[in-house]
């Protein structure tokens, strides 16, 4: 099948790669000339584990082409995806702006491609009608209830006829960011939006050989599909922030947030997946379409109450460890001036480099605002998180830098903050850690863990004063390694 897709973003990038790897024809497109020379010499412009095999694939086997010509890449689609995006207004709404302008764009180069062909007939030349007949145009793109007919309604514009000439249809998709190959090429479900049949039989044969398995396509109206993708983003946001919420009364009763995980998800109602606390949720996703879903309540004159509720306990739960870390370092002015602090983790989470709307950049702002040195490392999002401060310059008398490892960024370093769970995180060398960073005000090294990445058991062994989210701050034991006895202390704040 031939297939375009318009944007090569995040979902755009990832689902054209996938498409070409199962032997379709794919033609991306973008606005953007330096992301397309970049990707036609074979340089992916998004970090994403196994993307590259199939990118790599896709190219050597002329699969899969970039272009910056959306005619070029139209003409031969049997079906057009639209990946482009959507970002929240001032008032949480969707901005739609690119959506419906690439609408009007397609339906204009269809209507000249029409007039076109009937004056080729008229000549007597049948010239090549197949490049140009009916096609499917399909928002990928998460967009609010009831953009499928706008969409309809802007190429209509242009004086064609849906279900003739096209038909648009709901392709959410429901990818994770570092799981995201795996996710388009075994997908749980495919949701498929239209009430065409037309458009849902091409839909159907594009998407059976992802589906072999036996996980469904599901068939519904334009409306449903829309909802679905925003309901099932703010149902996973409410969990997150559920437990972020229990681990905060942990804190206060003593409880550990872990063991009461465990205890909730073996209950089959619950399940054990998004469970975890930590320092909040951030990415491309969840804030926005949290936001987004909330809008379209109020615009409907529904107060989804419960949705404001999450967006303002994860800002807060963003800054969680904030506390803790004055409560051990601030002056009695409340600040942290001549602190080094070292955060291990940039990106929103592991295995990417996107950094939009992450937990650490937060941290990062609230700290150099307090007159901290912050010291980060990343392994993929030091690249962004530098472009993101270009942007947005940090506030205040602290500084930021970057360290090549996560070792060097813990050097002589008041304290240590876990912000991102990656797996390389979770196994370090503790007792070459605690020897790196400085004593804290009670003689042992302070760690500070927004993922609980670390068992507090372990923590006390290695000699750390440890805090984390909802389980009890740790007192370290009694070690002597060579760099001298650790003292039994308690971490502020336990």
């Amino acid at each position: 099948m031939h297939i375009a897709v318009v944007g090569t973003g995040y979902v755009g990038l990832v689902s054209g790669v996938c498409f070409a790897e199962m032997g379709n024809q794919v033609t991306c497109v973008d606005i953007d000339a330096r992301k397309v020379e970049s990707l036609r010499d074979g340089r992916l412009t998004i970090y994403e584990p196994g993307l590259e095999v199939y990118f790599d694939r896709g190219r050597r086997e002329n699969r899969l082409r970039f272009t910056t010509d959306l005619a070029e890449a139209l003409a031969p689609a049997d079906v057009v995806f639209l990946a482009l995006p959507t970002p929240p207004g001032e008032d949480g709404s969707a901005d739609l702006r690119y959506v419906l302008g690439v609408a009007d764009d397609v339906g204009r180069l269809l209507a000249e491609a029409r007039r076109g062909l009937a004056g080729a007939e008229a000549g007597g030349d049948g010239a090549a009608s197949r490049p140009w007949g009916y096609k499917v145009i399909v928002d990928k793109s998460t967009v609010p209830v009831g953009t499928s007919a706008r969409v309809t309604a802007a190429i209509e514009a242009h004086g064609l006829e849906a279900g003739e000439d096209f038909d648009v249809v709901s392709n959410p998709e429901f990818l994770r960011e570092g799981a995201a190959v795996d996710d388009f090429m075994k997908p749980e479900r495919v949701v498929v939006g239209t009430d065409s049949e037309r458009a849902a039989e091409l839909m159907t044969r594009l998407y059976e050989p992802f589906v072999r398995s036996g996980n469904p396509i599901l068939v519904m109206d334009e409306a449903s599909a829309e909802m679905t993708k925003y309901a099932a983003n703010a149902m996973l946001a409410t969990k997150i922030t559920f437990m972020n919420e229990v681990a905060n009364l942990c804190d206060r009763v003593g409880a550990d947030v872990d063991k009461v995980r465990r205890g909730i998800g073996t209950d089959s109602r619950i399940g054990p997946k998004f469970l975890y606390a930590g320092i909040g949720f951030g990415g491309s996703c969840f804030p926005k379409d949290v936001q987004a879903l909330h809008r379209t309540a109020g615009q409907n004159g529904y107060d989804f109450r419960i949705l404001q509720a999450v967006l303002d306990v994860n800002e807060d739960q963003k800054r969680a460890l904030v506390p803790p870390v004055l409560d051990a370092l601030a002056d009695d002015a409340g600040r942290l001036d001549g602190k080094t602090i070292t955060v291990w983790g940039l990106a929103f989470k592991p295995h990417t480099d996107d950094v939009r709307e992450a937990p650490a950049h937060v941290l990062i702002r609230e700290f150099v605002g307090l007159g901290a040195d912050v010291v980060a490392f990343d392994p993929e999002a030091v690249e962004t998180t530098r472009a993101t401060f270009e942007r947005e310059p940090l506030e205040g008398s602290g500084s930021l830098s970057y360290a090549e490892t996560a070792y060097d960024a813990a050097a002589g370093a008041d304290a240590l903050v876990v912000a991102t769970e990656w797996p390389e995180f979770r196994r370090p060398d503790l007792a070459r850690v605690r020897r790196s960073l400085k004593p804290g005000p009670n003689g042992a090294p302070l760690l500070f863990d927004g993922r609980n990445v670390f068992e507090p058991g372990e923590m006390a062994e290695a000699g750390f004063a440890y805090r984390s989210i909802g389980r009890p701050a740790v007192e370290p034991l009694p070690i002597d390694d060579g760099a001298g006895a650790t003292p039994v202390v308690t971490l502020p704040g336990s």
